[in-house]
């Protein structure tokens, strides 16, 4: 276009313009000259036949590829090695960045910039990908009879109208200007200020957020706890639930079913979890009956994707500066389908390391199920265990 645009000026001034143009633009003559011959061509020929092209095809600077044709298998086997577990590729422990990659391709005698690399990992069929959490360890070879036995068991309590719950500690979440995931509408220009490191406030300390929630009722507790997660702790949320929401729900409640995790303060090799739970038993008066998710599969557990994600969701993008913040981001959470939660601050102090002896542990009124027993029991109130 520029050859074009010098030629049609030189035209233009008439005799002389050749030198005139060349002198002022500094395009040599011979280029004025193909660009007249340009535009005379395409003035002979019909206005439909002229191609907007202003290239040659097949001009231009070839590409890498069709320049080294040892470049694209260089690049694909310093993209793949991980995957095939080449201990002797240099860039394996290092990120496979679009820069590192053109550095160890240079290195290789491979010429090529950073973006170069960029388009030709595209157009190869890669693209940027992130990890994904889909494997759950490994599987217990009664995972699935496990969770068909605690289906069943749901279905029989909610058929006999008795309470059914599904418990666990969310994450614990650091309190005070601290960054919190997620994004939230705000004027532009006006986001939250937060500290740069996450280092824990020695007087705001962590908050603790036990939950219960009510699979037929769609409710849910939460007891945001300031100590530690200890099986007292855990216990006392679920009493607290009783008392605030479910004393009400089922005033002619019979018995209780618990649907908990493997581990952490409601694990199944807990012993003052279940000791607590005896306690609970026989101030309620009626037989509290636990099945424990298989290990490795905490994910599964209902109050995880009906009640915590909501929460995880409702509180995005805030920072969690005090109790106070806490307690009500928890409490105002609700859903389209009904979700409703009610949330409080437990003060009490719960210390960790507690020991059950052997003697204490054996006086529990525990029946274990015939089917995993480890896993499902039922902690009664009285002293028959039948």
């Amino acid at each position: 276009m520029r050859r074009q645009w010098a030629a049609r000026e030189a035209q233009t001034y008439g005799w002389g313009g050749l030198s005139a143009v060349s002198d002022a633009t500094g395009i040599s003559r011979n280029t004025i000259r193909k660009g007249m011959a340009e535009t005379a061509e395409r003035r002979r020929k019909p206005k439909s036949a002229v191609s907007t092209r202003l290239r040659r095809a097949g001009g231009g600077r070839k590409r890498l590829s069709a320049l080294d044709p040892g470049l694209i298998a260089a690049m694909e086997g310093l993209v793949k090695p991980t995957s095939r577990g080449d201990p002797m590729c240099a860039i394996r422990w290092t990120c496979k960045s679009t820069t590192n990659l053109s550095e160890e391709l240079t290195r290789l005698g491979h010429p090529i910039s950073a973006w170069t690399v960029g388009d030709m990992l595209k157009a190869a069929g890669y693209s940027l990908k992130s990890n994904r959490k889909t494997k759950a360890g490994g599987a217990h070879p009664d995972r699935d009879a496990q969770f068909e036995f605690i289906n069943q068991r749901v279905q029989q309590f909610q058929h006999l109208g008795q309470p059914v719950i599904s418990v666990d500690t969310k994450k614990k979440e650091l309190i005070g200007l601290f960054k919190n995931g997620g994004q939230e509408w705000r004027a532009k220009g006006a986001p939250d200020e937060v500290k740069v490191h996450d280092f824990m406030d020695e007087d705001l300390g962590k908050a603790i957020p036990y939950g219960v929630y009510d699979l037929s009722q769609n409710e849910g507790w939460v007891s945001v706890g300031i100590d530690h997660d200890t099986a007292r702790f855990a216990v006392q949320a679920i009493t607290r639930w009783w008392q605030k929401m479910g004393d009400k729900r089922y005033p002619q409640a019979k018995k209780l079913l618990i649907a908990a995790d493997g581990g952490g303060s409601n694990g199944s090799r807990c012993r003052l979890w279940k000791v607590a739970l005896q306690e609970l038993a026989a101030r309620l008066g009626i037989p509290i009956h636990v099945s424990h998710f298989p290990p490795g599969i905490s994910k599964w557990n209902k109050i995880e994707h009906r009640m915590f994600c909501h929460i995880t969701q409702n509180w995005r993008g805030r920072p969690l500066v005090s109790h106070e913040v806490i307690v009500n981001l928890i409490a105002h959470t609700k859903t389209r389908a009904g979700l409703r939660i009610r949330a409080e601050l437990d003060r009490g102090n719960y210390p960790a390391g507690i020991k059950v002896p052997d003697q204490q542990f054996k006086a529990l009124n525990l029946k274990l199920a015939k089917f995993h027993g480890d896993w499902n029991y039922t902690l009664l109130p009285s002293a028959s265990k039948n």
